[in-house]
């Protein structure tokens, strides 16, 4: 009977290898299409969701990524700047206006993960949205959302009315 866990456990272990290979392709996929000459413009959060969920829907910590925009909403460049806990990430807005400055953007949309997989705002999200929000706009680069990612859903602050 061990013998057969044993080679169910491996066969899960390929099949969930070969997954993660699947994903990790995918991934690149769209990361290429958003790159190439003709680049994703952003005009809506639901042109941004789609890829946040699949970078960080999944993910055991918070993390909190950036999309950096050029003046017509094309994507510059996608960074997760900041790693944190099952609970919460530190933000440094010096940080994030360092490097929307170094690739010339002119917009940013902020993203994040819930580990526990709502979506829900806390205040301490509204705050940094705000810090950042006033930070980046002291050199012209408008914040244009700030999307937190849950499992199965996510949620604008923009869309909210906080930004």
């Amino acid at each position: 009977m061990n013998n057969i866990k044993n080679e169910d456990k491996a066969e899960y272990n390929v099949t969930v290898n070969e997954d993660d290979a699947i994903i990790e392709q995918a991934l690149a996929i769209l990361e290429a299409r958003l790159k190439r000459e003709i680049k994703l413009t952003i005009t809506c959060p639901d042109d941004s969701t789609k890829f946040l969920r699949l970078k960080l829907a999944e993910r055991e910590h918070e993390v909190f990524a950036v999309m950096f925009l050029d003046n017509r909403h094309q994507l510059i460049e996608y960074t997760e700047m900041f790693n944190g806990t099952i609970d919460g990430a530190s933000v440094y807005p010096r940080e994030v206006l360092k490097k929307a400055l170094s690739v010339n953007a002119s917009a940013v949309i902020l993203a994040h993960n819930h580990p526990s997989g709502i979506p829900e705002p806390s205040s301490a999200d509204e705050r940094i949205t705000v810090r950042l929000k006033e930070a980046l706009g002291l050199v012209d680069i408008r914040t244009l959302d700030h999307i937190i990612v849950g499992s199965d859903s996510t949620v604008s602050l923009a869309e909210r009315g906080i930004l």
